[in-house]
């Protein structure tokens, strides 16, 4: 996988160093806290020209510097589950996301409010790919990520270990402002087009809204992410 981006690299080189294999660094790039910790680190890199570096990664914004990485690993969702209680992570649980932009802001937003972790489904969404890990700016090395099989399995068996389901619904939810939130938590988040499928619904322990009194229009998950991670570390024990 490519990394790249300033904040990225950065983190990365920061976080976990031994995963960066090479790192490409353009002519005029000028960022010596970077190359400080790359020489450190005894990370290889190359000076190239700006053409050179587009043969290496096509995109827009890298900023100068793309890193050549080991490929993105899952944390095993068991492993998640039963070590998160006594660190009191918050499970986000998102159901059917498929825009790379979105998972990374989730990534990034839960990364910057501490506690979280994310869980996606195997099939019919978004995995953990370059763009997601560009837009999260170097969150994945704050935020563990379980890909499951059967995202209402997963949440079943989360209930099971302890925690609450709380789900985010446009309507007919308890006002988020007046809930007192149960914890252990697991905090469900639906897609913008469909929401939350019925079927994880019914795995459901309450689910809250937040009230809007001016135009009639809905956040994306994102945004969603951003109002209830927040309610959630306000909250949190």
């Amino acid at each position: 996988m490519f990394l790249y981006g300033k904040n990225s690299v950065l983190e990365r080189l920061k976080a976990n160093p031994k995963s960066i294999k090479k790192i490409y660094v353009q002519e005029n790039f000028h960022a010596p806290h970077i190359m400080k910790i790359i020489k450190s680190e005894h990370v290889p890199f190359t000076y190239v020209t700006e053409k050179e570096l587009m043969k290496v990664k096509r995109a827009d914004r890298l900023q100068g510097i793309v890193a050549e990485s080991n490929i993105f690993t899952y944390t095993p969702f068991k492993h998640l589950l039963y070590t998160s209680a006594e660190k009191s992570l918050s499970l986000v649980f998102l159901d059917g996301i498929n825009d790379p932009h979105n998972l990374g802001s989730v990534m990034r937003i839960t990364a910057c409010f501490g506690g979280f972790a994310v869980v996606i489904p195997k099939h019919g969404a978004c995995e953990v790919n370059e763009t997601v890990l560009h837009v999260a700016s170097g969150g994945e090395n704050f935020v563990p990520v379980s890909m499951v099989t059967n995202l209402a399995t997963a949440l079943r068996e989360a209930r099971g270990a302890g925690y609450w389901a709380v789900g985010t619904v446009v309507e007919d939810g308890e006002d988020i402002n007046n809930v007192s939130l149960p914890f252990p938590l697991c905090l469900v988040l639906g897609s913008e087009g469909k929401g939350i499928r019925y079927g994880i619904q019914k795995q459901l322990d309450l689910k809250v809204t937040l009230l809007m009194t001016g135009a009639q229009l809905s956040f994306n998950v994102a945004m969603a992410c951003a109002i209830f991670g927040h309610e959630i570390a306000k909250q949190r024990p």
